[in-house]
């Protein structure tokens, strides 16, 4: 039993100094005593003796007990949940010992007494007086460790307070700083490493790590460094990652490091990865990484010096086998026969009536179905709409559905070819090639704007995207001057083309059209996304400038602001001057203007702060005429995209939006719901939209239904579908709502059901701008439906090609040659923290690869016969053989 449990520290001091050694026990002592056993008896009576005994004069006595109470507090183990006997028992003695070690004189004696002072002010000190560390400071040199687990990270407690009391007033920390390097390594030895990580952080030394970490922990510690980066606040958030990064190339874990280093977007360090790694295999893996990522990476003589292995690194770089990969997975899950929109809409599975509907308004549903053939056979090279030999059973030339699409219908109808056949540049181009010998400018604008989706994200050093689309760019027709800037954008997204720049920088000055002056201000902010570039934000900032106030009031000039956020995406405090000059602009875009920027520079970096602030904007209830909180509902989204809990946090926000806020907020959170769960149907979101999608308002209606396309882009998910096929029967009427539901139908069944809209890869650490850049295009232009998607600028929902990827694994041997191995498929499990080795995946199933990918999935080898170069496996993965590996016989 404790002493009296109710009395306060002080008043058990009180009660220690009234008390008289054990040879005269108080009647209460006596009616405690009982309830001990005969062995706690004889200890407290023990340590009773040691307590007088050192205060006695013969400095060998002294010496004799002081040994005995550390022996006894030392060897002394305990339960978890309560204090060890001996601490217990010197509780009541703990101001008698503190009293007579001040009349002390200085000796060793003396430096004894403090290190068991500093232990028992483990349970006895009053908060905040920090007494525990005060006593080890003046105590011996000893080692802490000793004293035990609990002690040491009590005192690393202390030490934090302690250090943030001196920083205020300025005084030395010198001796704080020793304790602090005894507590990290002893809690290095002992697998504590994040106790370690967070001292190190309170103190503000996590350089110190380095030297500390050894073969054993440090992925352990950089797993936890690295996830917890994120709940940093910024510069903090940065500058922590350089500590892992720094101990991956130490231990050459090389594709760990060259991840944190894209994450840092420090291409710096993308170049020192590759200059401290030698292995051919191991680059052409770094190459497949940055392939994925979607970065443009020029390899020079310095970090490459052999020409042919150079060429074929840069080859891996340009993505060029992107589209041979995806095929391989294509023919192996045996998918490769080509869908007609027919096969998507099911019409025979619902009542009588919807079919009738369908040859009301033909046009559009023939646009309707464009995209959704787009969509579907996305990257297969064949389909039944646009790529029919012309000896087919339909007689006809495949131009034939082509001219079954009215005027702008026909730009989307001639790209879907580019999407057919996306990635495959060299046949892509061959097929394009007979539009662009029309007569029509809706179909060469077509043509131009299917070139560049072919090129999305490949590089190709002949550039022919550039070739082709140039000489279209000044045209008078603005119909087709949009198709060669939209193809360019998309063609050279993330590039920083310079010679691309001077081009079109010019046309936000001198052209006339709206649009074209919209488009071009998309395709500059998507080819220089993240890269903070002064020049292109100078252009689009004057563009802004000479707009007129009825020019300001149209839809398409809010895609303005978006170009000019498209350069800070995910920068940060960079986006701070150009947030000072946009307060100038003009009344009725300056807010606008404002969130965009804010919601583009905090993309993907989990800020609760900014979310907050976004929240806050989008509380005020406004007069009509205010545009600016539908960018901020989704800015919300785009900023707590980064990590689950806070994309959870955001799925409540924006339900409390949907109850209290304004009709242009509503219509903005179906979206908002829709990128923060791309390719991700939670069923939570799944229900809130099925809602949504029968809502008075049509407008907040179609952002569902194109939202709930968006969550099970790629997924195929039968309960989705099930949903758009009921509301094709209950929209049958309403054209422009049908049109909606039909390329919800097509986003679902997304290269049926292969690729994901997800901008995260790599195990959701990595965010891919390019591809956010183009989700968050195409939602800005979904705020105003009327206008953009069901108006002349359907083709803006091209732009989610720069977003497709294929769920993939794909496993590769040493040639780069398809290899099929068994892998475990499972859900992912967070280890962070854990101790031992903890199983990253659970309720897995095995299969052989190439293998899809879906959202929260994660992969590992199931045999041991080969050795993955990339410790995540996604996409393209190189195996090398296990030399150590003997097959049982």
């Amino acid at each position: 039993m404790s002493p009296d449990p109710n009395s306060s520290g002080t008043e058990a001091r009180e009660e220690a100094l009234k008390k008289v050694p054990s040879k005269d026990p108080k009647k209460k002592d006596e009616k405690k005593d009982e309830d001990l056993s005969d062995e706690d008896l004889a200890l407290k009576q023990q340590l009773e003796l040691y307590v007088e005994r050192v205060q006695d004069s013969d400095p060998g006595v002294q010496k004799l007990a002081l040994e005995s109470m550390r022996q006894e507090i030392r060897t002394s183990t305990s339960s978890m949940t309560s204090v060890p006997k001996p601490l217990k028992f010197l509780r009541p003695h703990y101001g008698t010992l503190k009293a007579y070690y001040e009349t002390m004189g200085d000796s060793d004696l003396k430096k004894y007494l403090a290190d068991i002072l500093s232990v028992l002010a483990l349970t006895m000190s009053a908060e905040g007086e920090r007494e525990s560390l005060k006593y080890r400071l003046l105590g011996s040199e000893g080692d802490i460790g000793s004293w035990g687990h609990e002690y040491v990270r009590n005192l690393a407690g202390e030490i934090s307070q302690e250090y943030a009391k001196r920083q205020s007033v300025e005084a030395p920390i010198d001796d704080l700083m020793e304790l602090v390097q005894q507590i990290v390594a002893f809690h290095m030895k002992h697998n504590a490493e994040p106790e370690a990580v967070d001292l190190l952080m309170e103190v503000e030394d996590l350089d110190q790590l380095i030297e500390h970490v050894d073969s054993t922990n440090y992925k352990r510690t950089c797993l936890y460094l690295t996830s917890m980066a994120i709940q940093l606040p910024g510069p903090d958030d940065l500058l922590v990652l350089d500590i892992p990064f720094m101990i991956y190339l130490k231990f050459e874990e090389f594709p760990r490091a060259l991840q944190i280093a894209l994450f840092l977007d420090n291409m710096q360090y993308v170049k020192l990865v590759f200059s401290s790694c030698k292995d051919l295999l191991q680059r052409k893996q770094f190459c497949y990484m940055l392939a994925r990522h979607g970065i443009t990476f020029e390899l020079d003589e310095e970090l490459v010096a052999d020409d042919d292995e150079r060429e074929a690194l840069q080859e891996i770089i340009n993505n060029t086998k992107l589209s041979e990969g995806y095929l391989t997975l294509a023919r192996d899950i045996e998918v490769m026969e080509p869908k007609s929109p027919e096969d998507i809409y099911k019409a025979h599975l619902l009542d009588g009536r919807a079919s009738t509907g369908a040859s009301v308004d033909s046009a559009r549903q023939n646009l309707a179905a464009t995209f959704v053939n787009a969509f579907v056979n996305a990257g297969f090279g064949q389909d039944k709409l646009m790529t029919v030999p012309s000896e087919s059973s339909s007689g006809g030339s495949p131009g034939n559905w082509l001219f079954k699409n009215k005027e702008h219908g026909k730009t989307s109808a001639a790209a879907s070819l580019g999407m057919i056949l996306l990635w495959d540049v060299d046949s892509g181009l061959a097929q394009i090639d007979k539009y662009f010998h029309s007569t029509e400018n809706h179909v060469v604008a077509g043509a131009l704007l299917g070139v560049g989706i072919v090129n999305c994200g490949i590089k190709n050093d002949c550039d022919p995207a550039l070739a082709l689309l140039a000489e279209y760019i000044d045209k008078e027709d603005p119909v087709i001057q949009i198709g060669a800037i939209m193809g360019l954008g998309l063609a050279y997204a993330g590039s920083r083309n310079e010679q691309i720049r001077n081009k079109l920088s010019p046309i936000l000055g001198e052209s006339k059209a709206l649009d074209v002056i919209a488009f071009t201000a998309i395709s500059l902010g998507l080819i220089y996304v993240g890269s903070c570039n002064e020049e292109v934000a100078q252009a689009i900032i004057f563009a802004l400038m000479e707009r007129s106030e009825s020019e300001l009031g149209e839809p398409l000039c809010r895609l303005l602001p978006l170009g000019l956020g498209l350069l800070y995406l995910g920068k940060q405090e960079s986006v701070e001057a150009t947030a000072e000059v946009s307060k100038t602009f003009k009344e009725k875009i300056r807010k606008h203007c404002d969130m965009t920027l804010l919601s583009c520079a905090y993309a993907g970096t989990g800020n609760v702060l900014k979310v907050q602030n976004l929240l806050g904007h989008c509380a005020q209830h406004l007069d009509k005429g205010e545009t600016h909180q539908g960018p901020a509902v989704l800015g919300i989204a785009m900023v707590a995209m980064a990590e689950e809990l806070g994309l959870e946090m955001a799925i409540r926000s924006l339900e409390h939006l949907l109850q209290y806020g304004e009709q242009n907020i509503r219509r903005a959170v179906p979206l908002a719901l829709g990128l923060l769960c791309i390719s991700n149907p939670k069923v939570n979101v799944m229900d809130t939209l099925s809602r949504l999608s029968h809502d008075a308002d049509s407008e907040v209606a179609m952002a569902a239904v194109i939202s709930l396309g968006l969550i099970g882009a790629g997924t195929n998910n039968a309960r989705i579908a099930g949903m758009l096929r009921n509301l094709s029967s209950y929209y049958y009427k309403d054209a422009s709502l049908l049109f909606c539901v039909r390329i919800a139908q097509g986003l679902v069944h997304l290269g049926k059901g292969l690729l994901t809209l997800a901008p995260y890869h790599s195990d959701r650490f990595l965010l891919s701008p390019t591809a956010l850049a183009g989700l968050v295009t195409v939602l800005h232009a979904c705020l105003d439906m009327k206008a953009i998607i069901l108006g002349k600028y359907h083709f803006v929902l091209y732009f989610l090609v720069l977003a497709m990827q294929p769920r993939m694994l794909l496993t590769v041997d040493e040639n780069l040659k398809p290899l099929s191995i068994p892998v475990r498929v499972g859900q992912a499990v967070d280890v962070v923290g854990q101790a031992g080795r903890p199983k990253t995946i659970t309720g897995f199933q095995t299969h052989s690869t190439p293998v899809l990918l879906a959202a929260g999935d994660r992969a590992e080898l199931a045999t041991e016969k080969y050795i993955p170069l990339s410790p995540i496996l996604e996409g393209f993965v190189i195996l090398k053989e296990n030399p150590d590996y003997r097959e049982d016989h």
